[in-house]
């Protein structure tokens, strides 16, 4: 039997893992969204938010449906990145390894940044707050899986016995 430390770490584990994998899915489920959804009043306000950061008022009817096209590629972008994302989870917490667990966090380190300046260049504040919530919903779990999951032992040479 686990000493209970053992057990809670591995619930804590367990807990994270699933948090990560529901994130994955989200990221899915926001992708088919914005490609399938794009033209509909669903995503009618946030088109409207992103015509006037640009236009100061609605946009015209070519300029919106570019807009939707650029958001369909991004949708399409943002599933093949949550298939990526599920695919690293699983071998993260299949293998335990320490290094999938990095690959993700260096990944949103490396696109939460762009993703702020780029969006505050166009006034589009509502992105830095996606952002923040984004950062603060995957690299605390990310970063507790490395740890517990990197190797306590490194061999300094070869040692002979």
């Amino acid at each position: 039997m686990l000493p209970p430390s053992s057990t809670h770490k591995a619930r804590v584990r367990r807990a994270l893992v699933r948090w990560l994998q529901a994130a994955a899915l989200l990221h899915l489920l926001v992708g088919l969204g914005l490609t399938w959804a794009g033209n509909t009043a669903l995503l009618g306000t946030y088109q409207l938010s992103i015509e006037q950061a640009f236009w100061g008022q609605a946009a015209p009817a070519a300029a919106r449906h570019q807009q939707v096209w650029w958001l369909a590629l991004f949708g399409a972008t943002l599933q093949s990145y949550s298939l990526y994302m599920l695919g690293l989870i699983h071998l993260g917490n299949r293998l335990r390894s320490h290094s999938a667990w990095a690959w993700l966090a260096f990944g949103i380190v490396l696109w939460a940044p762009q993703d702020v300046l780029v969006s505050l260049q166009a006034g589009m504040w509502s992105h830095l707050v996606i952002d923040a919530l984004a950062l603060l919903a995957l690299l605390p779990p990310l970063l507790w899986l490395y740890r517990h999951d990197r190797p306590t032992t490194t061999l300094k040479g070869l040692e002979r016995g």
